[in-house]
């Protein structure tokens, strides 16, 4: 196969890869490094304050969230759309054989201009009103999915495939060992099950540890709902934490606490649980059960069933020595087998063929 010229579109939000939270931009960090690595050329348009061995293309000097203007949700949906204009002008200097759009819905008016062809991934899920009206009106287009579960609510797109997404085996270090906490890894909302995780903990009696990203649009939740039941004994709170600090976090823990009241499209957090060998507590929601397997690299339990999830964690608790570590390397070689940059750069690279091959 000959290499390619491939555009790879990042969200503004964050810098790639992000320096903290932000899934999407870590995905399109480790695609585009591989894609660099396997000798294509590689241009990777995202904000100023990015890293990557491809040609950096700035839309802004610095990610959305770090725009010292960008204060107010309105300012910063003004400077989304004057992205997309950006963006569209880099394009039309780029002699590329294919581009790769992990922006979402609001590039996909922009693709009838373009010659090239487009794919989109689809990094979140597809029930909100949003993503069901905009990318039901280009329903023609290319798009990749990151689960099956995910195209559920919109099975009439054009899916030209799947791509699992992929993570960095060897930064995520592995270990045996059973920990004295449960974890619990994500954004303080609703949808992540912020509150059921604290609610399953005192149920069954264990300590958690809550490394979460407060949003403004849940610092009410947050304020009312958390942190009166956080002591920072049995519930510790530590907020937003960094790369190292996640992968000892997760590591040392006997499990990641993942009681999620929403259909997580992929849940990057899982794979890196097990990576570290630390098996995953979760909802029958969304990607769970293709990325979960139950019984092996962790639990899986019926949706909203709280007093089942208790269950779970106190067999893990109570778990011999012998068999828990047993689990662990499952979730270790899980990993391995299906969720690596490797993996999910083989998907990628198969998708740009077949659609050049059809063009």
């Amino acid at each position: 196969m000959k290499k390619l010229t491939i555009v790879q579109i990042a969200p503004l939000e964050e810098p790639v890869p992000p320096k903290k939270y932000g899934g999407t931009e870590l995905v399109v960090y480790n695609l585009t490094e591989e894609l660099v690595k396997r000798g294509h050329k590689v241009y990777l348009i995202a904000s100023g304050d990015s890293e990557t061995s491809a040609k950096l293309i700035p839309i802004f000097e610095k990610s959305i969230q770090r725009l010292g203007y960008a204060k107010t949700e309105k300012v910063k949906e003004a400077v989304r759309v004057l992205g997309v204009g950006k963006i569209s002008e880099a394009l039309g200097k780029i002699d590329a054989d294919i581009i790769h759009n992990h922006l979402g819905w609001g590039f996909l008016p922009v693709i009838h201009f373009l010659k090239t062809p487009v794919v989109t991934t689809l990094h979140n899920s597809l029930q909100s009103q949003t993503q069901k009206i905009v990318p039901a009106a280009y329903e023609k287009y290319n798009y990749i999915s990151i689960s099956q579960n995910q195209r559920k609510p919109l099975p009439d797109l054009n899916y030209v495939g799947n791509a699992y997404n992929g993570i960095d085996i060897n930064a995520f270090e592995f270990s045996e060992k059973k920990g004295d906490y449960f974890a619990f890894l994500g954004r303080t909302s609703p949808e992540k099950g912020t509150l059921q995780a604290i609610q399953i903990a005192k149920a069954a009696k264990v300590k958690l540890k809550m490394a979460a990203r407060i949003d403004k649009a849940h610092q009410e939740f947050f304020d009312y709902e958390i942190k009166p039941l956080v002591d920072q004994k049995q519930i510790e709170f530590l907020g937003e934490i960094d790369h190292k600090e996640k992968k000892n976090f997760l590591k040392n823990a006997i499990a990641l606490l993942a009681p999620i009241q929403w259909n997580e499209p992929f849940g990057l957090y899982f794979t890196e649980a097990m990576a570290c060998g630390t098996p995953v507590l979760s909802f029958r929601k969304g990607s769970v059960p293709e990325v979960i397997k139950h019984g092996e690299t962790g639990f899986i339990a019926r949706p909203r069933d709280i007093k089942g999830m208790v269950e779970h964690v106190k067999s893990l608790v109570e778990m011999p020595d012998e068999q828990y570590i047993s689990m662990r390397h499952k979730c270790r070689q899980h990993v391995v087998d299906n969720f690596t940059i490797s993996k999910m750069v083989d998907a990628y690279e198969k998708i740009y063929y077949k659609i050049l091959e059809k063009k």
